[in-house]
């Protein structure tokens, strides 16, 4: 079989297969579970994946389950190209934050409208800051030093984001 490049999407869907045999929804739990706090996927980009995947022999489908769910299963091509994948540069990253969107065009705001802004974004990374540093301080206590590596990126984002959001102008 010949070289085939993946997509990150594709690769985050082959490293949660070395977990064993999942169905479209339990990648979607095990990927909200594990990459969620730095890493977003859609139920649709999920199962739009699963069946180019399978057709380049890099996963295959299982017996259907339950309500026509459908397990999938690394291959040993999957798995060689996975590591392939964790060895290629990783590119930039796509920094795109709605907040500071909206903080650009902050002249075109009321005062009222920044203030509520910047509050509705400090409750959520507030809320969220907690949340990883909880499943930060879990991972580490399971050994899981990987994935709290992971979440320690997580954390570092939240903080910088509540740092930025106390300096932001408001009129």
């Amino acid at each position: 079989m010949a070289e085939t490049a993946i997509n990150p999407t594709a690769a985050a869907l082959l490293g949660l297969l070395h977990e064993g045999p999942m169905t479209g929804g339990q990648l979607m739990a095990a990927a909200e579970r594990r990459l969620g706090p730095y890493w977003s996927m859609t139920r649709s980009q999920v199962y739009r994946e699963l069946p180019v995947l399978a057709d380049q022999g890099l996963v295959r489908m299982g017996k259907p389950g339950p309500r026509s769910s459908q397990p999938y299963a690394i291959t040993a091509a999957g798995k060689r190209t996975f590591s392939r994948w964790l060895t290629e540069h990783p590119g930039r990253d796509a920094l795109r934050n709605p907040v500071a969107l909206r903080v650009a065009f902050g002249p075109l705001h009321t005062t009222a409208q920044l203030k509520a802004l910047y509050s509705t974004a400090n409750e959520y990374h507030t809320e969220a800051l907690a949340f990883v540093r909880e499943q930060a301080k879990e991972s580490k206590k399971a050994g899981d030093k990987y994935g709290a590596a992971a979440l320690e990126f997580a954390v570092a984002y939240h903080k910088a984001a509540l740092s930025w959001l106390k300096s932001g102008p408001t009129s």
